[in-house]
């Protein structure tokens, strides 16, 4: 074979498999990103509303959002 051809053959191959290997990782990227989120999903407002509810407090719009400001703060 001439080396103009093995040159050519071997670039072909390395874009293949680099686009095979960045499809392939995006594709397992979100699939785990979407089971994290299933797993932890995010706290919202009502959520910090139905916790203090529960406790049996009447939670203030303050106290509310000092827990979603400490929530933030603590990641």
């Amino acid at each position: 074979m001439e080396t103009w051809v093995v040159v050519v053959i071997a670039i072909s191959s390395f874009i293949v498999a680099l686009a095979i290997g960045i499809f392939s990782g995006m594709f397992i990227a979100q699939k785990r990103f979407k089971k994290q989120l299933d797993e932890n999903p995010p706290i919202t407002e009502s959520m910090i509303r139905a916790m203090f509810l529960q406790m049996g407090r009447k939670p203030s719009e303050s106290q509310i959002k000092a827990v979603m400001r400490s929530m933030k703060q603590a990641k």
